[in-house]
């Protein structure tokens, strides 16, 4: 009864896609609106059902498919099958990308993806080309995740070795414990250097006050709490961890050739990925157009709720 009462354009869905090397053989996603087919791909660690505060307003006019990544959200009990979680989620992407053209008619739809999400749309572009997105906006990621002797805009920027040694420390000590089927069953101190942990990532990728303040109230766990805390994501983390550490990603090659139209916004406080190298990829990009949130930092939606959805909305609408 009470959902016959919300108009249509504000009601979610959920729609499988097939996919390969999953034992269920499909990925969820989530479904909302009327109009144009859009397609927005979640962080690491995000569900993607978080965008919907920010596209409510333009379900009106756009359909908005949110697709839910192996071992996040809708599809947290979805293993990945291979170490390059990246190239995985890449080949869910097209899937996705292709039963949405195939259900639409369409030959190309748009792509907005930010952080994670973006840098498996480079390892999409990279595998697949670019014919089946008509443009991209691409939220506040480089197409390289390690810094190297000609790049300094990877992860962390100037502060990588500092914080990725941080992560191998918890990987390390996480590794030897793999074989638990529960969060709640590891030593309570290795239980709280992960979740510090994570939250240290989630207060780096905010600039706001008011933003850091919710990530504590949402991240804090007392030591009672965290005794009971079931970390239902916590397995699929640290394999993704481990590949972000070991893998080389470098999609610069497929920046310099992806023609359709780019919007790369910018967040101006990012303390993940640096905005002056940020910038150095508008520039490496043949079609790109910049725009710059000063006040924010990575997490654009959070951060910038009004000015992420300003822009998202003059993305769909050029």
């Amino acid at each position: 009864m009470i959902t016959a009462l919300v108009p249509k354009p504000y009601r979610t869905a959920t729609r499988h896609v097939t996919i390969s090397n999953c034992d269920n053989g499909t990925l969820p996603m989530t479904v909302i609106g009327r109009g144009k087919p859009v397609l927005v791909l979640h962080a690491y660690g995000m569900d993607a059902r978080e965008f919907l505060p920010f596209i409510l307003p333009l379900t009106t006019k756009y359909q908005f498919y949110l697709p839910h990544f192996r071992g996040f959200g809708l599809a947290k009990s979805i293993p990945l099958t291979q170490f390059d979680f990246l190239g995985q989620y890449a080949e869910d992407i097209n899937a996705v990308i292709e039963q949405i053209c195939s259900w639409r008619d369409l030959i190309s739809i748009p792509v907005a993806a930010i952080s994670m999400g973006a840098q498996v749309m480079w390892a999409y572009f990279g595998r697949y080309g670019s014919d089946r997105v008509s443009r991209y906006l691409n939220i506040d990621q480089t197409p390289t995740v390690h810094n190297q002797s000609d790049w300094q805009g990877g992860l962390f920027g100037g502060r990588q070795s500092e914080v990725f040694d941080i992560f191998q420390e918890v990987l390390d000590a996480g590794l030897a414990y793999e074989h638990f089927d529960s969060f709640t069953h590891l030593p309570h101190s290795l239980k709280r250097r992960t979740t510090d942990t994570e939250r240290m990532f989630s207060l780096l990728s905010a600039s706001r006050p008011r933003s850091q303040a919710f990530i504590h109230l949402m991240t804090h766990q007392t030591d009672h709490q965290l005794v009971f805390y079931n970390h239902e994501t916590w397995k699929h983390k640290m394999h993704c961890l481990q590949a972000y550490l070991a893998l080389p990603y470098d999609f610069r090659d497929v920046a310099e050739t992806l023609t359709i139209p780019v919007v790369n916004l910018i967040g101006g406080r990012s303390q993940l990925y640096d905005p002056e190298w940020q910038r150095k990829v508008t520039q490496m990009l043949p079609n790109a157009t910049e725009v710059v949130l000063l006040k924010s930092g990575h997490a654009v939606p959070l951060d910038e709720p009004v000015g992420f959805y300003k822009v998202l909305k003059r993305f769909l609408q050029d």
